[in-house]
């Protein structure tokens, strides 16, 4: 089994920390892993340690997550993290990715397929928050009251725990993580929150920082996203050059799947995939089902 090694790309206090399984300079081609909002690079660890056999595999914390950097409440736009991403590819020079992501981390890496169009050779991209650009909406027309009070919600977060163990002991209660696979929770508890000296463990993704992200990601869902001062970039998933697999689970909420179709609509070289049984986050919920499709998607664009 390949074991992930830590490295980091960019200055201080804008870097952006990556796990990597595998060798630089082994000759693999790359594999590039994106989490969603709220996780870390570890979360991929059982699906990553399988593509090691035929990868190098990368997955980075994307920006306000894990040891990456943290910053303003109003630096955490789709186009914010489609361009870490565009560095990190450039820092490390990766040619020819085979991008995988997950919810938000799959909307950064098709976002950096427009920026950067001859890096990748395919995506694999699992329920990503994306809007439709060409539909029209009411002047004005603001944030819904229930994703108001979701976004609130996740201001109220629990961010520190006696311990590591009592942090599992509380994910692996809770609905969203249940059936996660033992392996995949505590990676995110070991690599997702910071030790203190007290023994005590604090969430490295804050709740005001997931409260930022979460925001924009509200706004994409009702069609009420506008970007900042670039714009907002959906349109781009019109010029997306390589092909693409867009996935849905079973058990993930309506919203997923119609902005999974959503995707559908825009992107010129597309496919879809059905993941039955599982919920939204089916890499850390059965990996191996993940790597079958992913293997598929693999020999059909061979």
């Amino acid at each position: 089994m390949t074991n992930a090694k830590r490295i980091s790309v960019g200055p201080v206090g804008e870097h952006i920390a990556l796990a990597r399984w595998g060798e630089d300079g082994s000759g693999k081609p790359p594999a590039l892993l994106l989490h969603g909002t709220g996780f870390v690079a570890e979360v991929w660890d059982e699906v990553a340690r399988e593509l090691a056999s035929r990868y190098t595999v990368y997955a980075l914390d994307r920006r306000g997550h894990g040891d990456s950097h943290k910053p303003a409440a109003d630096r955490y736009h789709f186009q914010d993290f489609a361009e870490d991403l565009c560095r990190v590819i450039e820092a490390l020079d990766l040619t020819d990715i085979f991008g995988i992501g997950h919810s938000a981390g799959a909307t950064d890496l098709l976002l950096a397929a427009k920026l950067l169009p001859k890096r990748f050779s395919r995506l694999f991209v699992m329920e990503p928050t994306v809007m439709d650009p060409r539909a029209t909406r009411a002047d004005g027309a603001g944030l819904s009251d229930r994703s108001t009070a979701a976004v609130q919600s996740v201001l109220r977060r629990q961010a520190e725990f006696d311990s590591a163990e009592t942090a599992f002991q509380r994910y692996r209660a809770a609905p969203a993580f249940a059936t996660w696979s033992e392996s995949s929770l505590w990676a995110y508890i070991r690599h997702g929150f910071a030790p203190l000296r007290d023994g005590r463990v604090r969430l490295l993704c804050t709740p005001e920082i997931e409260s930022a992200i979460t925001l924009r990601i509200c706004e994409a869902m009702e069609q009420v996203y506008t970007g900042d001062d670039r714009g907002n970039p959906f349109a781009w998933l019109t010029e997306i050059d390589c092909p693409v697999c867009v996935a849905t689970t079973e058990q993930s909420w309506p919203i997923y799947k119609m902005m999974a179709s959503r995707a559908v609509a825009l992107i010129p070289q597309v496919s879809e995939w059905s993941f039955a049984g599982v919920g939204h986050c089916v890499g850390q919920e059965d990996p191996k089902l993940l790597l079958g499709a992913l293997q598929i998607f693999e020999a059909k664009d061979r």
